[in-house]
């Protein structure tokens, strides 16, 4: 991404804070793994959607005014000795050059700056990115900065920035489109690699191996998000990362990957027999999936109540399973479908946006049609990102083998 996304980043969140108010936001740490060893750093959504830089304790401030904010971008000092050992810090020049940035401090400065802001005369609030999930989860810097605020300066709101970062991200500018479009490839890339080398007998860590080569070969060093690759029973655990089982020929190999590239990530789904031949009762469940997703891509557009579309999803593959004579009643569908058939995907591949409105051109998310029939064996899922357009919808993965005579030819088995 080019440094003018990141300023009109802020500039667009700016314009929604109050004047007068205080953002902090943190670009995270990463956590202890074992004894002396931390897991790999992975910067925080939020704050790498604000500023582009990656690299951990590295802070934003802002202080937000009427016509715009005095910005300032804490980050480590130099160290020959620390970076001898854990790798290069970014410069002053590197992270105005990324960012847009022009206010640069070292992070032991943070502290007396805050100090000074929390108790200005004009100050009113502060916006912090309390971005927790679940309530076991674990609290990070904002709110270990939130409990030292309300300790030390109780006249102060706290506000949470989150809702409005996912306001914000809901709708993608055209540099990310354009970014999820080349991510496109790449997955298409690891994935034809993939089906190509599918053979009975295959451990699911080399169709692992495959797909991380072929990403590899584009510059991408890791995927989005960890990939789901199974084969046979392991395709029912829906979140499934051993890659241990072994293909037995008739098993349908199922996997759900995507690659990332300018920190947007596409998610994918495709399946096939790993002998290249669809048998009579993979190809009646998999073409219920196929017209369910041909059908939600001729109908999403503008408009569409997003918190429907899992409902239209689940009810127009119901009527194709029952159709098929695998369900009888809608009662039964939750059967054979296990999750939810959409969610949208960006920064984060469960992307963190505001998914209760109505669809709008600039919108993307996934169209994810699972099925899972234990008694004949068969679970599999077809996904694709959907990118709602003036008129309508764009399938972004197309290009993709996924009909049953694309995969087959494409396998040439």
């Amino acid at each position: 991404m080019k440094r003018e996304f990141y300023i009109e980043n802020r500039k667009e969140l700016y314009r929604n804070l109050e004047p007068g108010s205080l953002l902090i936001m943190f670009s995270g740490h990463a956590p202890i793994k074992t004894n002396d060893e931390n897991y790999p750093f992975f910067t925080n959504r939020n704050f790498l959607y604000l500023t582009g830089v990656e690299q951990e304790n590295t802070i934003l401030m802002a202080v937000v005014g009427d016509s715009g904010a005095k910005e300032t971008l804490y980050i480590l000092p130099p160290d020959a000795h620390a970076e001898r050992w854990n790798g290069r810090r970014i410069k002053v020049d590197e992270a105005e050059a990324i960012s847009g940035i022009q206010d640069y401090k070292f992070l032991n400065e943070f502290r007396d700056d805050l100090s000074k802001e929390l108790f200005a005369w004009d100050r009113e609030r502060v916006y912090l990115d309390f971005d927790r999930v679940y309530e076991k989860e674990p609290g990070k810097e904002a709110y270990e900065l939130g409990r030292y605020i309300k300790e030390h300066a109780p006249f102060l709101k706290l506000e949470n920035v989150y809702p409005k970062l996912r306001t914000q991200r809901t709708i993608k500018k055209s540099c990310e489109i354009e970014a999820m479009k080349k991510a496109e490839t790449i997955t298409k890339a690891g994935i034809e690699a993939m089906m190509k080398a599918s053979k009975p007998g295959m451990y699911e860590y080399q169709y692992k191996a495959e797909f991380d080569y072929a990403l590899a070969q584009h510059g991408v060093l890791s995927p989005g998000f960890p990939s789901i690759i199974s084969a046979g029973d392991n395709n029912f655990c829906i979140h499934y990362y051993g890659y241990k089982g072994q293909a037995k020929d008739g098993d349908m190999i199922l996997n759900d990957v995507g690659a990332v590239w300018d920190y947007e990530i596409n998610d994918v789904s495709r399946a096939w027999p790993c002998n290249g031949k669809f048998s009579e009762r993979q190809k009646l469940l998999y073409q219920c999936a196929y017209n369910t997703s041909e059908y939600m891509f001729k109908t999403l557009k503008p408009g569409v109540p997003l918190m429907e579309v899992d409902n239209m999803i689940r009810k127009y593959n119901f009527e194709q399973l029952k159709e098929a004579g695998v369900c009888k009643n809608f009662d039964e569908i939750g059967t054979y479908m296990w999750h939810g058939g959409a969610h949208h995907v960006g920064f984060d591949v469960h992307d963190a946006v505001d998914g209760r409105g109505l669809a709008v051109p600039g919108v993307v998310f996934c169209v994810d049609i699972g099925i899972y029939h234990e008694e004949w064996g068969i679970g599999f899922r077809l996904e694709d990102n959907c990118l709602i357009t003036e008129n309508g919808c764009e399938n972004l993965s197309r290009a993709i083998p996924r009909t049953i005579e694309e995969i087959e030819a494409f396998m040439g088995k």
